[in-house]
């Protein structure tokens, strides 16, 4: 069971509570890589900005973390892993980093929110996440890119 700090779990009891018919089930989890990255990161999710995600799929075809499915719920966290709000999945979709279409970095909010910005913060982005895992970072890797929406704040 994993333990999280007060604020989340009061956080997803009030949801559930507003809503009893959903799964007790959520995972809690920040964006980004440091502090700083997830409260802005996460800003932009609470404003309505940020709307998609993308991750490696090494990290769910390696067993490393649970494959996201869509219907599934997040507390979403701040740089001080304090609840910031509740994001639902409502779709997951597999492709080549190379064929990610301008609509999905779009959705990521980030930037320009062009395809060219997101392409470039996201190739430093795994390039270092693969280094760190001792594997190349190739341009056809395979990406998990989600679409959410804010259920709760």
């Amino acid at each position: 069971m994993t333990i999280y700090k007060n604020s989340v779990n009061v956080m997803w009891q009030k949801y559930r509570a507003e809503n009893p018919t959903i799964s007790n089930k959520f995972e809690a989890w920040a964006f980004g890589n440091s502090p700083s990255m997830a409260d802005e990161l996460g800003k932009l999710v609470m404003n309505g900005i940020k709307t998609g995600t993308s991750s490696l799929f090494y990290w769910y075809d390696q067993g490393l973390e649970p494959m996201p499915s869509v219907g599934s719920h997040v507390v979403l966290l701040d740089g001080e892993e304090e609840a910031m709000g509740i994001i639902k999945l409502i779709g997951v979709k597999i492709m080549p980093f190379n064929e990610v279409p301008e609509t999905f970095a779009y959705l990521e909010g980030e930037g320009d929110r062009s395809l060219e910005y997101w392409r470039k913060v996201h190739t430093s982005f795994f390039t270092n996440e693969c280094d760190e895992l001792g594997i190349p970072f190739e341009e056809d890797a395979l990406v998990v890119c989600e679409e959410f929406e804010v259920v709760y704040k």
